[in-house]
């Protein structure tokens, strides 16, 4: 595995796409290495199975450009509830030795959405001990970011992804299980409604509306952002 300047975590394998799909696809086409986790294959989900939720991961790793993506299988619906949990995470943090890692923001609807991002919190931290008896050295993310999955909050700051909103678009429909489900046996969800894509494009809208672009993520810190000055744009001379 190599080693990544901005390492993803979602839950299940869509999360990543729903949150920060954008985000993922500008870093990637600014020439940033980016690896992709997903907790959970999401077998608990209504539609769809383990290998097609994991080939369409992958699909969608593809169009972002990710220049990895794995899943962990954790349980579904379980994240956390084993120790074992925070070490698989805290080991993949020291093998990737990423920059930056971004987490699911810890306010959300969904019960696994909360777990993990409370013990991704807690296995980054780990992973930063050199004590902590887990394999590789001790590796500390620069910076850790929250984003949004179904809720939101006033963010810390958003990313214009306006130039690579397509491509979220279209890692989105590689998740045809969960979004356009084509069996006929096939059960009616929030994400299978056309409202859940309404939701996730009018919050990116209003970010970017706020921002002055047509299209922005938005995601949280928990420590103050420090600026050199109060001019918006200088350049030193």
């Amino acid at each position: 595995m190599d080693s990544v300047d901005l390492l993803v975590f979602g839950p299940h394998p869509d999360d990543i796409e729903i949150g920060l799909g954008g985000t993922v696809a500008r870093h990637a086409a600014l020439g940033h290495a980016v690896g992709l986790c997903d907790l959970t294959a999401g077998e608990m989900g209504s539609n769809g199975t383990v290998e097609e939720r994991l080939a369409e991961s992958e699909a969608a790793r593809v169009v972002l450009g990710a220049a990895w993506r794995v899943n962990l299988r954790l349980p579904d619906r379980r994240i956390g509830s084993d120790p074992s949990h925070l070490l698989a995470v805290a080991e993949l943090v020291r093998r990737a030795r990423p920059k930056t890692v971004a987490l699911p923001y810890w306010s959300d609807r969904h019960p696994d959405h909360v777990a993990a991002s409370q013990m991704l919190t807690e296995a980054v931290f780990n992973a930063g001990l050199r004590r902590y008896q887990a394999q590789g050295d001790a590796w500390k993310p620069d910076w850790a970011c929250y984003y949004f999955i179904n809720d939101s909050a006033p963010p810390s700051f958003v990313v214009d992804v306006t130039e690579h909103y397509a491509t979220k678009r279209q890692a989105l429909a590689c998740h045809v299980t969960q979004f356009k489900p084509p069996s006929a046996d096939a059960v009616a969800t929030r994400l299978t409604s056309s409202r859940f894509s309404q939701l996730i494009e009018s919050r990116d809208a209003q970010f970017g509306a706020l921002a002055g672009v047509e299209y922005a993520e938005g995601l949280v810190v928990r420590e103050p952002i420090v600026r050199p000055h109060l001019l918006k744009h200088w350049t030193h001379t």
